[in-house]
């Protein structure tokens, strides 16, 4: 009995592939409506499909303050713009976005969707597309709720081709396809145009090109931000030891947090906190000699333009969300945290824990010199 019911089981996913594999995919969806850091690590996903299927049409459905990176940086062909907002507000508010949503996306009419945000609103969205091939996680990541269908008929491992990193998650509707693996990690270069902005605008502030460390003190959480004043001593160190300049960048919610390192630093600091693009970002972070922030987009920006990276995690494990493809290192205070905010932090919340916090400067400052001695080329990539 064992042995037929395996048979029947085998037969059926043979049958499966066969319905999947002979025609190549011209129309594909990737839905990633998360944050800048899940769209560079998904850009790998893309990257890989447009080998496979060098005619195909990739869309991007993403945040709309995200189109224009994602377009610039040839990330995909199209996007069909998201407001997150309007999705979470009033059931009136949910229902136009949605409704918006779903008509953009049956304009394509899509052969193959990828659903890489894994929500209910991703899964109903991929559902409502109704391509012939949808590809989902299974598990999810969180259980599907009372009356929640999941819509994939295709499904990829939480994390595909033997990793753990979130890359691999992404990577992995890759596997479920049976598709080659190419490219494991991000890479992005800034459009020329882009590049040039950068290049003068750091001439307006006399910062040689690879001549200097980006600093990102911010987060989307204040938890997950070290200390400005940590942050102004590790500079100061950093600075006199190297002769590099500093430049600080982030979002324009993080110029508080700038300018209380701008103030407790002795060293001349370059504040670009809230004036620059994410494309015009991107370009000042390829230009960097060494990126030393909190765990967040700008460091997986600065890691996919090849740029050596200092990454500072609190509960986050490194392993799943640290920098890759270049020379890094991702510093951690030692587990389990002796908790240091117990008001403010939600310890099984990775994104909402405070455990960086617990770094002290030293490592900062040791980890940067070990980073610049083992990478005299910025641009020598780690394999």
């Amino acid at each position: 009995m064992f042995l037929t019911n395996f048979v029947m089981i085998a037969n059926r996913l043979r049958k499966h592939m066969l319905q999947i594999s002979p025609a190549p995919f011209r129309s594909i969806l990737i839905i990633q409506t998360k944050f800048i850091g899940d769209i560079v690590l998904a850009s790998t996903l893309a990257r890989n499909l447009r080998l496979e299927f060098p005619g195909a049409r990739i869309v991007f459905l993403c945040e709309a303050h995200l189109e224009s990176f994602v377009i610039a940086h040839g990330i995909a062909s199209e996007v069909v713009p998201f407001r997150r907002a309007r999705a979470r507000g009033t059931p009136l508010e949910r229902g136009k976005e949605l409704y918006a949503t779903v008509k953009a996306l049956r304009g394509f009419c899509f052969d193959l969707t990828i659903d890489l945000t894994d929500s209910k609103t991703s899964r109903l969205i991929s559902g409502l597309v109704n391509a012939k091939t949808r590809v989902g996680y299974n598990p999810p990541e969180r259980p599907l709720k009372l009356l929640e269908r999941q819509p994939a008929n295709v499904f990829a491992k939480p994390f595909g081709f033997g990793g753990q990193h979130f890359v691999y998650r992404y990577l992995s509707p890759l596997e479920a396809l049976g598709i080659d693996l190419r490219v494991t990690v991000p890479s992005l270069q800034p459009p020329p145009f882009e590049a040039a902005k950068a290049l003068a605008l750091l001439g307006t502030h006399h910062i040689r090109p690879n001549a200097f460390v980006a600093v990102h003190a911010g987060a989307s959480f204040k938890g997950r931000q070290w200390q400005p004043e940590r942050f102004a001593e590790a500079i100061d160190q950093i600075a006199a030891e190297t002769g590099l300049g500093i430049v600080l960048v982030g979002g324009p919610g993080e110029g508080e947090t700038a300018a209380r390192i701008v103030a407790e630093t002795a060293t001349p600091v370059v504040d670009l906190v809230g004036a620059l693009s994410l494309e015009t970002l991107l370009a000042v972070l390829e230009q960097a000699r060494l990126f030393v922030g909190n765990e967040s987009g700008p460091m997986h920006m600065a890691a996919a333009a090849g740029t050596p990276v200092v990454g500072l995690f609190g509960l986050t494990h490194p392993s799943r969300w640290g920098p890759v493809g270049v020379p890094s290192i991702a510093l951690r205070p030692s587990m389990p945290c002796d908790c240091v905010a117990k008001d403010l932090c939600r310890r099984t919340d990775p994104s909402k824990a405070c455990c960086v916090w617990r770094l002290e400067v030293k490592p900062v400052v040791e980890a940067a010199r070990e980073i610049l001695a083992r990478t005299e080329l910025k641009n020598e990539r780690a394999v």
